[in-house]
């Protein structure tokens, strides 16, 4: 499969889309794809996870975020995945997922290091990448896709002014798109991805304002707790720095180009 810059690429075979409602375009699921010039790039992938409540996709989170990463070696790719009310939990992670497995799967025909494909996620979209990140697949060796016998598990997460809980320190639309409006205790825990850090998770890059008034700080402050208690390698820049929504800003963009050059990036 070609990589051409701007492409849109289905990431489930025709009429095999789980969990499907209706095959209209908004309804499929797709990586849009941002190329680095060709002496640029690096090796690592990225797949960017918008924000918008579980209910849209925050323009200013995504081709804009892709260009970014390419212009500094990364191939990106903007995921759009299904959201809610229509497409509740399980749907978005499980697309999540397959974007995951279908960059690895991928990879070597790309020229990217399967063992660099990350994460980044905005608001809710920083939701759906530590989920990702704190319920981990593994590789299923015997599946008939293919895609399906790669892992989905991300080698690093970047999470931007993040939705981590589903608990009180939450966000409340967030929850109501992806979980419903009277959720089960137990599924409310299983998705406040702050309650499932293990020293497995994979290391991660933290961005919040203090000044936040739509998602809290709290978020942020709880998932990095976790990630100290477990030793997970992390960076959290946090403080009065904006307000939400801010998309790539020097606040936190500089310090995370940094951090993500720490990866093992080349393909070997």
């Amino acid at each position: 499969m070609e990589l051409k810059n701007y492409k849109f690429l289905k990431i489930w075979p025709e009429n095999e889309l789980p969990y499907a409602e209706t095959t209209q375009p908004q309804d499929i699921p797709t990586l849009q794809v941002v190329k680095p010039a060709p002496d640029k790039a690096n090796g690592g992938a990225i797949i960017i996870f918008p924000g918008g409540g579980y209910t849209q996709l925050a323009p200013h989170e995504g081709v804009e975020v892709a260009e970014w990463l390419a212009e500094a070696g990364f191939t990106a790719f903007v995921l759009a995945y299904r959201r809610g009310p229509d497409n509740p939990y399980p749907v978005p992670l499980v697309d999540g997922y397959r974007a995951i497995r279908f960059v690895r799967h991928h990879a070597p025909e790309w020229g990217l290091n399967q063992d660099c494909v990350g994460v980044l996620g905005f608001s809710a979209g920083g939701h759906l990448a530590s989920a990702l990140a704190t319920h981990p697949l593994e590789a299923d060796p015997v599946a008939p896709d293919p895609v399906d016998r790669e892992a989905a598990r991300p080698d690093f997460q970047v999470l931007i002014y993040p939705v981590i809980s589903m608990g009180k320190e939450g966000h409340e639309r967030s929850r109501l798109n992806l979980l419903g409006s009277r959720p089960e205790e137990e599924l409310v825990r299983w998705m406040s991805n702050e309650q499932h850090v293990t020293a497995a998770t994979p290391p991660a890059f933290l961005f919040h304002s203090t000044a936040d008034k739509s998602v809290k700080v709290a978020n942020s402050d709880l998932y990095a707790a976790s990630l100290e208690g477990s030793g997970v390698p992390y960076q959290y820049i946090r403080g009065d720095l904006g307000k939400h929504g801010i998309g790539v800003h020097p606040y936190w963009s500089d310090a995370c180009l940094e951090w993500l050059q720490t990866l093992p990036l080349e393909v070997q």
